[in-house]
């Protein structure tokens, strides 16, 4: 008889596996550590016990044999090129991200990238009833496996299931737009327990069960049809690993790397820098629509201000993301045609990605971090940009409309579709008195250092746990209005009573 697989207490359900496949040069195959405050958080949680990720490899075709790799037993998930295409790029990417995003550009809806989206949430839920033990904990998570939660419930009635969205959760007016809007909503009912970066996200999710699936609810919490079991939704955002960032941008060859950064910039005054998925709900255009004019009225000017983007290279099958990187470059020449000089362009345009080291460095070199995006779930680019900043220097440009902002409120606080505003923004960001922008980066850096990755994924989990009640314990800090502890208010006309449905929250 074949032996049996091996089962764990903590299963991790993510479109994406925590490792990259690196082929050496002599052809071995070896896993690497991907990036991301997912990764991180989820390895504070699993050194404790012993843990499974269920994911994509990355590349399309027959998945690897599950292995183990630094602790932790990764699963793989096989996907076809068609799958790659319609459930990833197709649903998840040009369906529900951009509903999801405030329909920047429009959404596009084919029901075989729906079918395919069935699919694959089935081949998920499988995976992780395949590897989860008796009675164990499973986090799902985002926007590309929200059919998993019901999916897994019925193959596993004995798990705790919790799911967090990483990416804003859309106003109903808008998520109704989707032809699969119940289905989805369903799915996501059989978690026990759905964490959002934003406590707007979970009453929009809550709003959206009461209007469209005529549901109960009261306040943060929503009834099953056909059951008593109720679903709890609530705000818990996510964060960086502070200590560890904080670490590396301490390190001796970083702080002299950021030197050397300034210097092969000419040692400009102002260093302006952007950091960004190339993405269409970051807001690159309109930063560099403010800073075009800038430059224009001669306000700023190189060589004494100049602007590193570094766009990193996203999705680029898809026809939106093609369009926009065609645009954004074609920005960047006008702009350093038009307004750079010899041996000092107004925008260094880095269309790559680069590691941890690298960015620590350019953060401490940069002195005004713009973050603008027009919509964004967190943004933890934004928490990088404090986290590294131990010498309390530089100043940090934010958008309204990010996660980060309802934590982050002393930032320079911007609204990226205010051109006018924007550039009014840039220049306080510059202009402010050194030992004032000391004061508001010795805050920020207060608030991400108290609330970093391990206390994100502790909270949730303590949350999961006692869904759909509220946690026992109180975190180690007093929680703010954005955090979990604080339930969903009703609406003033919402009905308490049973079977009574309230207006729009």
């Amino acid at each position: 008889m074949p032996t049996p697989r091996p089962t764990y207490d903590l299963v991790i359900a993510a479109n994406r596996l925590p490792v990259d496949k690196v082929i050496a040069d002599d052809g071995e195959v070896e896993w690497r550590r991907s990036p991301g405050g997912l990764v991180t958080a989820m390895e504070s949680v699993m050194r404790s016990q012993p843990g499974a990720w269920v994911g994509w490899a990355g590349d399309a075709g027959e998945a690897p044999e599950p292995f183990d790799e630094d602790g932790i037993h990764l699963h793989p998930v096989p996907l076809s090129t068609e799958e790659v295409r319609d459930y990833y790029e197709g649903f998840s990417n040009d369906t529900l991200w951009p509903i999801y995003h405030d329909v920047i550009v429009p959404a596009t809806f084919h029901r075989e990238w729906w079918s395919s989206y069935q699919t694959v949430n089935q081949r998920f839920a499988e995976a992780v009833a395949e590897v989860a033990a008796e009675g164990a904990t499973v986090w799902v998570q985002d926007y590309q496996l929200q059919l998993v939660p019901t999916l897994l419930r019925k193959l596993r009635p004995d798990v705790r299931i919790g799911w967090f969205n990483h990416i804003p959760f859309p106003p109903v007016e808008l998520f109704a737009q989707l032809p699969w809007r119940a289905q989805l909503l369903d799915g996501l009912l059989g978690a026990d327990f759905l964490g959002f970066q934003r406590q707007a996200d979970a009453r929009n999710f809550v709003r959206a069960c009461r209007q469209l699936l005529g549901a109960q609810t009261k306040r943060d919490r929503v009834t099953v049809e056909g059951s008593r079991r109720q679903v709890r939704a609530a705000a818990i955002p996510i964060s960086v690993d502070f200590n560890g960032l904080e670490a590396l941008a301490k390190r001796p060859d970083v702080m002299a790397r950021a030197r050397e950064i300034r210097a092969s910039l000419g040692d400009p005054e102002v260093l302006m820098l952007g950091v960004d998925r190339l993405d269409y709900t970051k807001g690159i255009r309109h930063r560099l629509k403010a800073y075009e004019e800038l430059l224009s009225e001669r306000r700023i000017g190189p060589p004494e201000v100049t602007l590193v983007q570094v766009a990193t290279p996203s999705r680029e099958r898809v026809d939106a993301y093609r369009i926009l990187r065609g645009e954004i470059e074609q920005t960047v020449g006008r702009i350093n045609g038009e307004l750079g000089k010899i041996g000092a362009p107004a925008v260094h345009y880095l269309h790559h990605s680069y590691p941890r080291e690298e960015m620590a460095a350019l953060f401490q070199a940069a002195d005004v971090m713009l973050v603008t995006p027009l919509r964004d779930g967190m943004n933890l680019v934004a928490k990088e940009y404090v986290t590294c900043r131990h010498d309390l220097g530089g100043a940090l440009v934010l958008s309204e409309f990010t996660g980060a902002w309802h934590e982050l409120h002393q930032a320079f606080a911007c609204n990226p579709h205010d051109i006018e505003g924007l550039k009014q923004t840039i220049l306080r960001a510059i202009n402010t008195p050194a030992k004032d922008k000391q004061r508001i980066m010795k805050a920020l850096r207060r608030r991400v250092s108290d609330h970093d990755v391990q206390r994100w994924a502790a909270r949730y989990l303590a949350a999961l746990a006692a869904a759909p009640d509220l946690p026992q314990a109180e975190p180690r800090n007093p929680p703010t209005p954005h955090e979990v502890e604080t339930p969903l208010m009703p609406s003033p006309s919402e009905h308490s009573a049973a079977g009574a449905k309230g207006s729009p929250s």
